[in-house]
């Protein structure tokens, strides 16, 4: 059982510059690309190895509460295409959340297949590897699939692993847990890539407007 606070509406006041408080996210804003992904994914016969190439933009947002719960994070928006070909290979937004008191953490994730999760984990603020997982049937870190994607690629898990790395640059390993009908194991859907800053992050609004206001003073 959490160790919940009595007073669950007062909500603390929070520092108005996302991006010095993204703790084990720090580093991860901005706009970012990665040429050399590989995916293996599930095909009629047999795993199939597709090589990829990512854009990503990992924006801050305004700190979020939940009454006293506090949150400081980033919204992002992956389009993956396969090389040479135009076409989205995978969509995907959601959010990368941060909770100081607890060191929670939360990845959120909508692809337009009709698919969400919502993966968690647990680490520090100066972590440079995390993982966060989100499981079927789970009311606090869930999968949830439309019915056809329920019944032919039923999604059991999904585990992701990030890793920042000392030349500045961010990979992730992520491992989706399928159940296949025809097929007596599960199969691991696995991606991975290293991505490669090319932009930086646009502040988030209150952070904009508090240097607004200290300019013009």
């Amino acid at each position: 059982m959490e160790n919940y606070p009595k007073d669950i509406y007062t909500e603390p006041e929070p520092d108005v510059n996302t991006l010095a408080n993204l703790g084990p996210f720090t580093g991860m804003a901005g706009i970012w690309t990665g040429k050399r992904g590989l995916d293996i994914n599930p095909k009629a016969d047999g795993p199939e190895k597709q090589a990829f190439i990512e854009h990503m933009e990992c924006q801050p947002i305004d700190a979020q509460t939940n009454g006293p719960q506090l949150f400081y994070g980033l919204r992002y928006h992956t389009r993956i295409v396969k090389p040479d070909d135009p076409e989205t290979y995978h969509d995907q937004v959601g959010y990368w959340l941060w909770e100081p008191a607890t060191g929670n953490i939360i990845q959120t994730l909508t692809i337009p297949r009709g698919q969400t999760a919502m993966a968690t984990g647990n680490t520090t603020a100066d972590a440079t590897q995390f993982t966060l997982k989100a499981v079927r049937g789970s009311t606090v870190n869930g999968i949830s699939s439309n019915p056809f994607l329920e019944h032919a690629f039923r999604t059991d898990a999904y585990t992701i692993t990030v890793t920042k790395n000392a030349d500045g640059t961010w990979s992730y390993e992520q491992e989706t847990t399928l159940t296949i009908p025809g097929q007596s194991e599960p199969f691991a859907h696995t991606d991975r890539n290293t991505l490669h800053k090319i932009g930086e992050p646009t502040p988030n609004p209150t952070a904009q407007a508090a240097a607004a206001l200290a300019t013009a003073k």
